[in-house]
């Protein structure tokens, strides 16, 4: 164990070292947090991340920055030789080459080496264990790390413990810049995914529901490959183990719908239906605030306590309501 510039104590973890480094993360100059408990997340993003704080029912208060929303115009995915006759490719899938990907690839790399502490969170996409990704998160935001600590499926001690190697590794670099003179750059933004190098890369955006959406986009691309029906959909079950689907666009009532005190809710956004059942890709959920009230959505309301994240929304700074 060493001391890390911070103060804190590193613990050596020599197969997740070597496993990072294959991504060219230097874990000899960072300090590698994985899977960190909550309360330690809380206090690293209230001593380092500047406007961040506790609300009144305990949730993390932060802000994302400049960016309050996801980036579809900066989405890109790498055309390659294992992808490039079975995608869509047009305005909403449009084409990233094999080389811009590496030139922000190492941009990523090279900013997250330059961090005191990384976090790492490693976690699964879907709860069907036949069907399920293990995706490893590598962030420099502790809110980062929570927001995925509540989105991904946390694994027990024993599955950490035997992870090994993740299917799907996101390296998010979101608070530095790409550059816009790499060839595909449609501003200094730019969400990647590289699906034969199983990769995907942030840059210029700290909104965290790219992480998410990435997810969806991986599990949504390689899930009919497995020969099951992916759904942006939401889903909750009745007392006689009747399951409903709630299709629809982001901010169309999909959480809320499926809130319903009366039936079990499986998810709220992203599913996957198989021929034994319908599972929730996520082990969260992720609901938007405006208007939300204890009267109309008590059990969303409900969830903002202890462990959640309230993401670019106004408080009270003397009450903290």
């Amino acid at each position: 164990m060493t001391k890390s510039p911070a103060g804190s104590i590193h613990k050596h973890d020599p197969e997740l070292e070597a496993s990072v480094g294959k991504d060219g993360i230097d874990y000899t100059r960072v300090n590698l947090l994985r899977n960190t408990s909550v309360a330690k997340l809380y206090e690293d993003a209230l001593r380092y991340e500047p406007g961040t704080s506790i609300s009144s029912a305990g949730a993390l208060v932060t802000s994302s920055g400049k960016k309050t929303g996801r980036s579809p115009r900066d989405k890109r995915i790498v055309d390659e030789e294992t992808t490039t006759e079975d995608i869509w490719w047009g305005p909403v899938n449009t084409k990233m080459t094999e080389h811009a990907f590496l030139i922000n690839h190492e941009r990523a790399v090279d900013y997250l080496n330059t961090r005191e502490r990384l976090y790492v969170f490693d976690g699964f996409a879907g709860w069907d264990p036949k069907y399920r990704l293990k995706i490893r998160v590598v962030c420099a935001r502790a809110y980062h790390s929570l927001f995925m600590h509540n989105m991904l499926i946390r694994p027990t001690e024993e599955e950490l413990k035997n992870y090994g190697e993740p299917d799907f590794t996101i390296l998010n670099a979101g608070a530095f810049p790409a550059n816009r003179y790499t060839t595909g750059m449609t501003s200094n933004t730019s969400v990647s995914i590289n699906f034969k190098l199983r990769q995907m890369v942030i840059l210029g955006t700290e909104y965290a529901g790219e992480m998410k959406k990435g997810v969806f986009t991986i599990m949504h691309y390689l899930m009919p490959k497995a020969g099951v029906l992916s759904l942006h959909s939401s889903a909750n079950q009745g007392p006689d183990g009747d399951t409903s689907l709630f299709f629809g666009l982001s901010g169309t009532g999909k959480t809320t719908l499926s809130a319903d005190p009366a039936r079990a809710l499986i998810g709220d956004d992203e599913h996957v239906w198989t021929d034994t059942g319908v599972f929730n890709i996520e082990g969260g959920c992720y609901a938007k605030t405006i208007d939300l009230s204890a009267e109309k959505e008590p059990e969303i309301f409900g969830a903002i306590r202890f462990g959640s994240v309230l993401e670019n929304v106004v408080f009270d700074e003397d009450t903290r309501v």
